[in-house]
């Protein structure tokens, strides 16, 4: 049997004002039909623009060399027009953001008949129906409605299902996978990961799976293909790789890979920590929430959306609090209303001990340099025209702790050093870090005012996981030392488990399970808790076998 593609010695060169850069060196690749293989690595591996040489994305600054045989097909050097007839047909792509490969302007219809259309004499009413029914082969519900829908109208998962529809609708042999289920909540992710097994299963579509998470790797994939700094530096069998990995790059990636049950030891020591000071029963929680009622207006007419409902919890002075639940759970809205960026409309939410219902904001603002946030997505929050320096040296001007950047620059640097960064790197731009500097700084601005609380949202699902691992023991040291509460927001129960003291689940707005971590995450009651659990991916194909078994069992519950 001839393989779908054979990669022999890929070398990817990019031409900058610094010089050239070397992305890919001599890599060498095959993959058979109906396989799976997964190409792993950090951030600046190589791993992506390993997937673009196969369907000639790569941009006019990038030189290949060596082969790349596509179904017989010789891609480097092909023309434009023979890549596009190449494209869809013999090879496709799911992108990481369906958001953005999707052309906000059209219906996901119309959109997947436009493939159809150019590869081929297909009548309007022909590709309609053929989009209607690759809608429907990947799960999106009442596909004849729903073709006509824009891709707003779609929740991540659903939007995401739509991309691998675009991608299936020419039957390719081949599918490029480029992190296609990083944003997305676990639940999520089990029902896009089993998705994509359908499409090696019934469509017989050979796979190439970019992924940082080594738990989907142990999920979905056949053989694995480790890079790091532009070489291909171990390649095996998954069994052989989670079994015994050779390389040291390999054995430090897995290594980094949060578990379930990782903060145990953490929650013994905090405890252990408490009792030897006497306890905390006198002390004023910093959050105290009880039968919480957040309230979104209806429009047109239409009934209010409670997106919280009846949630009650309490935050003690250097406590973590984790909160999870995928999305629309209410998670990201308890943490805004928290923090005065969101109104609540009923029951009582006490915040360094002033009341949130009702509350105005003239009241509030002295005590919002208590709190400090730290963003999924420090990228966007961010101003690209400031210095890193600048960034973090805002909360101090606004809040009239210093002049202007310069007179905050001593303290900018205290910050920089404390997350680790170099203090030099105040003086570049946002763009000029990696995600996990920008995630580092985030954490610098966050602290800038000594908050007594402080929010993260989500920061650090779009990391790499040895990146990931490396916030999180910043986030760990850091918290242990200034001793700040916190209210730890993520879809990810093993990064909760090893930063938080206690865990909460909230499904549709309501808080279902709460407790420490050895008991939510060790003996889930809730049915629900018990299906986040199952989906979540680990780092064994064995033990993630059983897992999707388990998962079945419990996906069609009623909670």
């Amino acid at each position: 049997m001839s393989n779908i593609v054979e990669i022999r010695n890929l070398e990817v060169t990019f031409a900058t004002d610094g010089g050239d850069v070397k992305a890919v060196d001599d890599v060498s690749l095959s993959l058979a039909p109906g396989e799976v293989l997964a190409i792993v690595g950090e951030s600046g591996s190589g791993k992506s623009v390993t997937a673009k040489s196969v369907l000639g994305l790569l941009p006019e600054t990038a030189v290949s060399r060596g082969a790349i045989v596509l179904n017989g097909k010789e891609v480097i050097g092909m023309s434009g027009k023979r890549l596009r007839e190449l494209r869809g047909v013999d090879v496709a792509m799911v992108f990481q953001e369906p958001s953005t490969a999707l052309n906000p302007v059209f219906t996901v219809g119309w959109q997947i008949a436009e493939g159809l259309r150019a590869h081929g004499n297909v009548s309007k009413r022909e590709a309609r129906t053929k989009a209607i029914e690759i809608l429907r082969k990947v799960g999106i519900p009442e596909p004849e409605s729903r073709v006509d829908y824009y891709p707003h109208q779609f929740s991540g998962g659903q939007k995401q299902r739509v991309v691998i529809a675009m991608a299936l609708v020419l039957e390719p042999e081949l599918i490029v996978a480029d992190e296609p289920t990083t944003a997305l909540d676990v639940t999520v992710q089990a029902e896009i990961l089993d998705l994509l097994r359908r499409c090696r299963d019934e469509f017989g579509a050979a796979i190439i799976l970019i992924t940082h998470n080594m738990g989907i790797v142990a999920d979905l994939s056949d053989r694995v293909a480790v890079m790091y700094q532009g070489k291909l530096v171990e390649e095996a069998p998954a069994q052989q790789l989670f079994d015994s990995a050779k390389h040291p790059y390999t054995q430090k990636l897995l290594a980094a890979v949060p578990r379930i049950g990782s903060g145990a030891s953490r929650a013994a020591a905090r405890v252990s920590d408490r009792a030897a000071a006497g306890g905390e029963k006198d002390v004023e929680p910093v959050v105290i929430a009880d039968n919480l009622e957040i309230e979104f207006p209806g429009r047109f007419g239409r009934a209010p959306f409670r997106a919280v409902d009846r949630v009650s919890f309490t935050i003690s002075p250097g406590e973590v609090l984790g909160l999870v639940g995928e999305s629309g759970s209410g998670k990201t809205t308890i943490g805004r209303a928290i923090g005065g960026l969101n109104k609540i409309t009923g029951g009582s939410l006490s915040v360094l001990g002033h009341e949130m219902l009702g509350f105005k904001e003239r009241q509030f603002r002295p005590l919002r340099s208590d709190i400090g946030f730290v963003f999924q997505d420090p990228a966007s929050s961010f101003n690209p025209l400031l210095t890193i320096a600048q960034c973090v040296a805002e909360p101090l001007i606004v809040h009239g702790k210093a002049e202007d950047p310069n007179d905050a620059r001593g303290r900018v640097d205290e910050l920089l050093e404390a997350v680790q960064l170099p203090k030099a790197f105040g003086d570049r731009f946002p763009h000029e870090l990696s995600g996990g500097q920008r995630q580092r700084a985030s954490l610098a601005r966050s602290l800038a005012l000594r908050p007594r609380l402080l929010i993260a949202d989500e920061p650090t699902s779009a990391l790499d996981v040895s990146v990931q691992a490396k916030v999180l023991e910043l986030f760990a040291d850091l918290q242990r030392d200034l001793g700040f509460a916190a209210l730890f927001i993520s879809h990810d129960l093993a990064v909760v488990d090893m930063l938080s003291d206690r865990i909460a689940v909230l499904y549709k707005g309501q808080l279902v399970e709460e407790g420490v971590g050895s008991e939510v995450l060790g003996n889930p009651q809730h049915p629900y808790t018990q299906r986040l659990l199952a989906s979540l991916p680990v780092p064994d194909p064995r033990e993630q076998t059983e897992r999707r078994e388990a998962l079945r069992a419990l996906t069609d519950v009623d909670y």
